[in-house]
């Protein structure tokens, strides 16, 4: 069982871009081993959000404390070792397009062994035994010798889920992973997101960009606007209202159909720990 140590708090976030509010005031406690959805229009602040969780932006004010730390205070090894911990997949995959698979997924093990030595790719048998199984658990292990930029989006996503299963992480973070995936793909991403969460008990936090993709694969869905927190709460309780306070007038053109409920629907190197 996942400690209580392993609660993730945010109090009273704040972020600003010159005259831009991206972050505003948001309070946040996410439990060891939810599913969780941030959802919201362009520009309503998911990204920073996660961004700042992962300390690949600074914020303005505010804390984020994960296991007694305040990850705003981290610095070096600690850093370093955060990133590792929370790990980050990215809506355009931040793979190393010229190198091949296997070494794209050794990545993830930087922060372990620091960047010369994986420069060098001088990574231990059993750490390519661990990239190995995660592309076996993605279903790219066919694939391992293969350069990535040939790979089909869909491809490399799931190999940016394998590199960040090799850096062991306790919380994941998906930052718009299937924005630009086909139906087909986005499924299987999200699905092996889930299965990631559930057969795994690591933390997922999901930025999504559609309401039903939100109720159908998490329990817990945040809705932001302006950057700011207008819902938080269990994908049941996602109504009309609700919807319209998130998107505004085009809360049905997001994919909210209210006839559903959740029981009927079934950076790269910075961001695993480098300097």
């Amino acid at each position: 069982m996942l400690a209580e140590a392993d609660v993730l708090q945010i109090a009273n976030l704040n972020k600003v871009f010159g005259d831009k509010i991206a972050l505003d005031a948001v309070n946040l406690t996410i439990e060891p081993g939810e599913m969780v959805a941030i959802i919201g229009r362009s520009g309503a602040g998911k990204s920073t959000l996660l961004r700042s969780i992962n300390r690949l932006n600074s914020v303005t004010s505010g804390e984020i404390l994960f296991d007694g730390a305040l990850v705003g205070s981290l610095d070096g090894r600690a850093l370093r070792e955060w990133r590792r911990n929370c790990a980050m997949v990215f809506q355009q995959f931040n793979l190393v397009g010229r190198m091949d698979v296997l070494s794209n997924v050794l990545i993830g093990r930087v922060s372990y062994q620091g960047q010369l030595r994986s420069c060098l790719k001088l990574f231990t048998r059993a750490e390519r035994a661990l990239a190995i199984m995660a592309l076996e658990r993605v279903e790219m292990s066919d694939f391992a010798l293969q350069r990535a930029d040939t790979l089909s989006g869909g491809q490399q996503q799931r190999v940016a889920i394998a590199r960040a299963l090799v850096q062991e992480p306790r919380i994941l973070l998906a930052d718009e992973p299937i924005a630009s995936l086909d139906p087909r793909s986005a499924k299987q991403v999200m699905e092996l997101l889930r299965d990631i969460n559930r057969r795994d008990g690591i933390t997922v936090i999901c930025n999504l960009h559609t309401l039903d993709t939100a109720r159908n694969y998490c329990d817990r869905i945040i809705g932001m606007r302006a950057g700011r927190v207008v819902f938080d709460g269990p994908a049941a309780a996602l109504d009309t209202e609700t919807a319209r306070a998130i998107y505004g007038a085009e809360a049905n053109e997001e994919g909210f159909d209210e006839s559903l409920t959740s029981t009927e629907l079934p950076v790269a190197l910075r961001a695993v720990g480098g300097k």
